[in-house]
């Protein structure tokens, strides 16, 4: 074999360390990374001999980790971010008055949105996002096939969901009733989708999972069916879940139980499903979702700001539940860093289950493996060891944020800050290089953003 047929098309390495968090959870100083065609193909510390690479990333002062995985955002809504007459309500109310705005989207806002919040999302050093578009307003074109664009022209590994809402004013629901379709267009739109987009081979760029809104905006018939066509197509299934409060309240008064069993009695209880939020389960219930084999998507950020709750992630993980963490939609949590989150998930579990429960590699855990669940790709993404897929995150720790933190480079990561990725890298490819979008599109695709937006919130 000849020694070009042995290089490695991407060498990444000096790191201070390389958190792996494979299955040993190696910290390995002084480390390295390489990638072939899209999958790692070496990993080793300052003791291992490297192999020689096409191309070549400075680690230098840096940690080096998974890149991070985002299982819940609604990216339409970074077109209303901070809009004033939502700022100061809990969900129901927010929902009500965003809305009327959101009906108004289309395949060119679609785009638009989801490549800035994909961009926002790689500068924070995730490489894997899902996204669940479950507004559909009728007339305004594919919408799915849209943000998919946007995520392949970026780079960037993506698992939309098709999200669809039945349920409009009329019928009790809080949409209005053009942005609503009813159960056999949703389902035949779904599984089209999955026909035209899902990708089942190992490191696919996309995977398509079906994804009704809420029990409040879709027939317990929808939720059902939709459960029967993700078994007979074998893809995932997600959705809102116990949320807060009134989530709890709108079940129990309109299906006579409360989420957990509304889950177990439309088929959703299987280990295909991951849900958004989870804020709300009683001891019993946290139990029945890790015996189920559940995801849940811990959205940090959001539950605070819409003074949701703190979900009991701990307890979670305890009883068995694949945790990952969600950004959430833009115009809750307002900002799409998966830092941030993570951040915020360590600081939640410390305020919640005590100091000694939440730590930074806790946090690095459900940013990435916990993901890597959620999304049922576990051992290929969220992990970085050989024959997983070549998604990695580098973060400078220099600075003064960063002075003094030099005993635990994991934990000064999360501890310090704020902080963005110096270079993330998905599929093989830098998507950030030194803090910057790779991409060229990015500077056209915010001044389009602003004219959409300008319209969408009736500013122009």
């Amino acid at each position: 074999m000849s020694k070009s047929e042995n290089m490695a098309d991407l060498l990444i390495e000096n790191a201070l360390v390389v958190a792996t968090v494979d299955n040993a959870r190696r910290e390995l100083k002084g480390g390295w990374v390489a990638i072939t065609n899209g999958l790692i193909s070496g990993v080793g510390s300052s003791l291992d001999a490297k192999p020689s690479a096409r191309e070549k990333l400075d680690a230098t002062d840096c940690l080096v980790t998974p890149g991070l995985v985002n299982t819940h955002h609604h990216m339409y809504q970074n077109l209303t971010r901070a809009y004033p007459p939502m700022t100061d309500k809990p969900l129901f109310g927010w929902l009500q008055s965003l809305y009327p705005l959101w009906r108004a989207i289309d395949e060119e806002a679609v785009y638009v949105s989801a490549y800035v919040g994909l961009a926002e999302l790689a500068l924070s050093g995730c490489t894997t996002s899902t996204d669940h578009l479950y507004l559909h307003p009728h007339g305004a074109g594919d919408l799915l096939t849209a943000e998919i664009r946007a995520a392949q022209d970026l780079g960037m590994r993506f698992h939309p969901t098709r999200g669809s809402m039945s349920l409009s004013q009329k019928d009790g629901g809080l949409p209005p009733d053009d942005v609503v379709s009813d159960d056999d267009e949703i389902l035949a739109a779904s599984q089209l989708a999955v026909e035209r987009h899902h990708d089942r081979s190992l490191g696919a760029m996309v995977r398509v999972a079906l994804a009704p809104c809420s029990p409040f905006s879709v027939t317990e018939e929808l939720m059902m069916r939709s459960a029967e066509l993700a078994e007979k197509l074998d893809v995932r299934l997600h959705t809102h879940f116990a949320e807060n409060a009134e989530d709890d309240d709108f079940s129990i008064a309109t299906f006579g139980c409360r989420p957990m069993e509304y889950l177990e009695r439309t088929g959703w209880c299987s280990d295909r499903t991951w849900v958004a939020h989870c804020v709300m389960p009683n001891h019993d219930e946290v139990h029945r979702l890790g015996a189920a084999g559940i995801g849940v998507a811990h959205c940090p950020s959001s539950n605070m700001i819409l003074a949701s709750g703190i979900s009991p992630v701990v307890d979670l993980r305890a009883a068995g539940v694949k945790v990952g963490l969600g950004v959430d939609g833009s115009s809750s949590a307002d900002s799409a860093s998966m830092w941030l989150e993570a951040r915020q998930a360590m600081l939640l579990a410390k305020l919640r289950n005590g100091a000694s429960a939440g730590t930074a590699r806790m946090s690095l855990e459900i940013a990435t493996r916990g993901g890597a669940g959620c999304l049922g790709r576990e051992g290929e993404i969220g992990e970085i060891s050989v024959g997983a897929v070549g998604d990695i995150a580098v973060w400078s720790l220099t600075g003064p944020s960063f002075a003094g933190a030099i005993a635990d480079p994991v934990e000064g990561w999360l501890r310090c800050g704020p902080t963005a990725a110096k270079h993330t890298v998905v599929h093989g490819r830098v998507v950030v290089r030194d803090g910057q979008v790779t991409h060229p599109a990015l500077n056209d695709m915010l001044k389009s953003h602003h004219t959409i937006s300008s319209r969408i919130q009736q500013l122009s």
